[in-house]
């Protein structure tokens, strides 16, 4: 009985260091403030929300069981001091609040992509926040999770996927009401293939909105490919 017992706390031990990871691929940092630096991206698989135009439903459900010292096995592997932790949504496993601390503990520049649907204030300050403001065109904005733009900071960033000029709107009024650009950068960014980056461009600069207009560098460089 000793045993199993002890068996018991091994394996709970065991499962309380595990995430499922969908994939771990190296290429460069397509959007924020890291866009253009090689980066390691770490992709958790699961998440809650089914946002129209997202590109990585294949992260929904399929993934493997790792271990976060394997985890961190594979990310060295790169020799990149960028790392990037995504989905799906990370948060959505309560493990990656400790692979976001073992990860700044290795001396890794971390960012986390974050639906900013679940509670942020698990994160170690140390990770850079990038915080997706779900749009109505997303068909997800009733999941927006309004407290956690109160734990921004300036080396976070808020996005916001623009669907089309009622969503450029939206954005604008929100970034307003909620003073964002005091708090953090803010980044606009077209829907691919439902707004043109010029309409973005242009309404922007007639605004005079002090905003950061971003492209998704990766779709430029290799189109809707997962893994890049």
């Amino acid at each position: 009985m000793i045993g199993t017992a002890q068996d018991q706390r091994q394996s709970s031990v065991a499962r309380a260091e595990r995430l499922r990871v969908n994939e771990i691929f190296y290429s460069l940092q397509g959007e924020a403030d890291a866009a253009g630096y090689p980066t390691v991206f770490v992709r958790l698989t699961g998440c809650p929300l089914r946002c129209h135009y997202c590109d990585t439903e294949y992260a929904f459900h399929d993934g493997q069981w790792t271990d976060i010292g394997a985890v961190l096995a594979q990310v060295a592997d790169f020799g990149t001091p960028h790392v990037c932790v995504t989905g799906g949504e990370p948060l959505a496993q309560p493990n990656c609040a400790r692979l976001l601390a073992a990860l700044c503990d290795a001396k890794y520049r971390v960012s986390l992509e974050t639906s900013g649907a679940l509670d942020t204030s698990v994160v170690d300050p140390r990770v850079a926040v990038v915080l997706d403001v779900k749009t109505p065109g997303s068909g997800e904005e009733r999941r927006n999770r309004l407290e956690n733009l109160t734990l921004l900071s300036p080396k976070d960033q808020v996005k916001f996927v623009i669907c089309s000029r009622d969503d450029y709107e939206w954005s604008r009024a929100f970034v307003i009401a909620h003073a964002l650009t005091e708090r953090c950068q803010v980044l606009f960014s077209p829907s691919f293939h439902e707004v043109t980056p010029r309409a973005l461009a242009d309404w922007i600069l007639a605004d005079r909105l002090q905003v950061r207009f971003q492209l998704q560098l990766h779709k430029i460089l290799w189109g809707d490919v997962p893994g890049k």
